[in-house]
């Protein structure tokens, strides 16, 4: 995994430092997004600061009122359960980069909801890394984020190896046994698939 890492950053940083660049990156629950987008990120930064930001998907989650309403609670993360429209407008917003600041919504996974504005994109900001499951994926809405995405990398992982991280995941939120294994088998791994499934070709993979 490192030459993959090794090789990808070594093209973030020939990137212009004007304009702003998204890079998308794409894989199942547990596969390992969240620390390598904020790996990268941090890299970035070392070398110019203030350079990299990490736009999460999971920040675009529907409120559990309202998968509760939808009769999707028990789902929540399953790929109808996000505002994908509402993530699409945000790309095209922070591609645009019209705006002296604009703000995202993260999600608190100790707490279970978005949090509004929770992080500030200043325009000085040259790489943007998104990451989510679904960003990926040929079906609409989704296949019409791809024009914004600079450079997409899709993060693989053995369903095995899901399996165990996803098991340590809730294990430590503190979730039942019987939950927790509900919450894998019916809708974590069943998500990975998905993304395995309908994600088209990233110019990178990663291996996890």
């Amino acid at each position: 995994m490192k030459d993959q890492m090794d090789t990808l950053l070594r093209q973030l940083v020939t990137l212009p430092m004007t304009g702003r660049h998204i890079i998308a990156i794409a894989g199942a629950p547990g596969s390992g997004k969240s620390t390598i987008a904020d790996h990268l990120a941090a890299a970035l930064n070392a070398q110019h600061p203030g350079r990299a930001a990490v736009l999460p998907m999971d920040g675009y989650h529907f409120d559990d009122a309202v998968l509760k309403d939808l009769g999707l609670l028990p789902r929540k993360g399953s790929v109808d359960t996000f505002d994908a429209h509402g993530f699409l407008h945000m790309l095209q917003r922070l591609k645009a980069n019209a705006d002296d600041t604009i703000a995202v919504p993260v999600f608190d996974r100790k707490l279970e909801i978005a949090r509004a504005g929770a992080r500030l994109i200043g325009r000085d900001t040259s790489i943007l890394i998104a990451e989510g499951n679904y960003l990926l994926l040929s079906r609409d809405p989704w296949s019409r984020m791809r024009p914004f995405f600079d450079v997409t990398v899709s993060i693989e992982v053995e369903e095995q190896t899901l399996r165990r991280r996803l098991t340590e995941r809730w294990q430590g939120f503190g979730l039942a046994e019987a939950d927790m294994l509900r919450k894998i088998e019916d809708n974590d791994l069943p998500n990975g698939r998905l993304v395995a499934a309908e994600s088209v070709k990233a110019d990178y993979r990663i291996l996890t």
